[in-house]
């Protein structure tokens, strides 16, 4: 016998109250990406630094007793910034023609839904939220490179939305393993379909 999802509503995360649901938050990230508990910890002075950034905004998925399930933050993405310089980097590298991303996009710094509730458009939901009426021309994130062996749900979302590879196989200094940059101009059409 399957359950229903438990219902879900979207709100806008101020800085101070994602701040404070801090590791609330942080027990999502951990829990969608299967890090270990330690990373809260880790994790945690970075996301609090994030929150001062200009454009930051996030959004929250909270179930019917007012816990988060899912999550997803971002800001403008500037020069000096640590992702921006390691793209920028890459690119330079890589593809130079793709510097242009570069110009004006948000950057889509984390998106995650536990694993109880994936599978049912929340993600998409979360991802069409935040970015409505964003500034920026586009929008940009980074995600461990595709293992075709077992394709992650990320990687069908962000395809399904039109976003396309700007930097594959590039590695960011201090973590070994392959990531891929995706971008896609804004703004999203149309809306998310209902999460079900």
């Amino acid at each position: 016998m399957t359950t229903a999802p438990p219902k879900v509503r979207l709100v806008w995360l101020p800085a101070n109250v994602l701040l404070d649901r801090l590791t609330e938050a942080l027990t999502v990230y951990v829990s969608a990406m299967g890090y270990p508990r330690s990373a809260i910890r880790q994790r945690a002075p970075l996301w609090r630094e994030h929150t001062h950034r200009p454009g930051w905004r996030a959004v929250g998925a909270l179930d019917e007793r007012n816990a988060l399930v899912g999550l997803g933050y971002g800001y403008r993405g500037a020069r000096g910034q640590w992702w921006h310089e390691e793209v920028r980097r890459g690119l330079r590298m890589s593809y130079p023609d793709g510097l242009g991303w570069l110009a004006d996009y948000f950057e889509l710094t984390e998106l995650h839904v536990l694993p109880k509730a994936q599978g049912g458009g929340l993600g998409e939901q979360l991802l069409r939220t935040l970015l409505t009426d964003c500034a920026q021309r586009a929008v940009l994130l980074s995600t461990p490179e595709l293992d075709p062996a077992r394709p992650a749900r990320a990687w069908r979302l962000y395809r399904r939305l039109g976003f396309v590879d700007v930097l594959r196989d590039h590695r960011f200094v201090g973590d070994p393993r392959p990531f891929a940059v995706l971008g896609r101009e804004l703004p999203l059409a149309g809306t998310a379909p209902p999460y079900r």
